[in-house]
């Protein structure tokens, strides 16, 4: 009866420790995917549940603010992030002296002409009043997609450093008024045309659609969206899978029916 209660005991340990194996392993075999509140996660747990299906469990872990996730990724929190464009990441990897590489696009967030008065760009009259950021970066991007949009030429050169003092040609006589990005939609009311990003036209209900006049093209190097690693890691491929699910038909699908065209597959 003794013998027979030790090998009881033995046969219910072993599932038990087989089950806990189970656990550790799925838990060494999660890719874990940084992404900024918003829009950016909801896409990564889109990623998530197509991956699943293929057998990669993924883990998104969610950041507030835009420098965690670079530093989460180059210490091994995480194995990928999904918020930045190119040049922020280079950005990043000159300051701080680290190797974060790109190893796909994930999705596009365009910057726009928008106008509540006017169709076009063509349509703007002489003298109309634009809005523009008024931080550095996003400020030289809207004055190069206004010169992308043939209404005002800038001093060659300069990509997104460019300023309102830079502009050399404005046939227009376009007044240029620069103000905070987040207080920029609530300028259409008055302005004859705002240039705005578009985390700022999501979150004011703007339709590119309908007040859109000039979009970014699909491939400005601020609109595209990457997928970032570790150099090491570049060719690791089940993160190649990852990328290759950020343009399946069910994650493209996604994105195309919860978000409205204000993102839009990097396909």
């Amino acid at each position: 009866m003794k013998k027979t209660h030790s090998m009881m005991k033995r046969l219910l340990v072993l599932p038990l420790l087989l089950g806990l194996a189970a656990c550790g392993d799925k838990a060494s075999n999660t890719i874990k995917i940084g992404a900024t509140a918003g829009p950016h996660a909801q896409v990564v747990e889109a990623v998530a549940q197509e991956a699943e299906k293929q057998g990669i469990h993924v883990e998104v872990v969610t950041f507030s603010d835009y420098i965690t996730p670079n530093a989460a990724l180059a210490d091994g929190t995480i194995d990928l992030n999904s918020y930045q464009h190119q040049p922020f990441l280079d950005n990043y990897n000159a300051n701080n002296e680290k190797q974060l590489v790109s190893i796909g696009r994930s999705i596009l967030m365009r910057m726009g002409i928008y106008s509540d008065q006017y169709r076009s760009v063509d349509a703007l009259p002489v003298g109309a009043t634009i809005t523009i950021p008024n931080d550095p970066t996003n400020g030289g991007r809207a004055l190069l997609l206004l010169e992308e949009a043939g209404v005002i030429t800038l001093k060659p050169g300069l990509g997104d450093k460019a300023t309102v003092y830079d502009v050399v040609e404005n046939p227009k006589n376009l007044q240029f008024i620069e103000m905070d990005a987040a207080q920029l939609p609530r300028t259409l009311s008055d302005a004859a045309a705002s240039v705005i990003t578009m985390n700022y036209v999501m979150s004011s209900g703007l339709d590119p659609q309908k007040q859109g006049i000039y979009l970014e093209p699909k491939d400005a190097k601020l609109a595209v969206m990457v997928i970032a690693a570790r150099a090491q890691d570049k060719d690791n491929p089940t993160y190649k899978k990852i990328v290759d699910i950020y343009h399946s038909p069910a994650v493209t699908d996604f994105i195309h029916h919860t978000f409205n065209g204000t993102i839009e597959p990097a396909l």
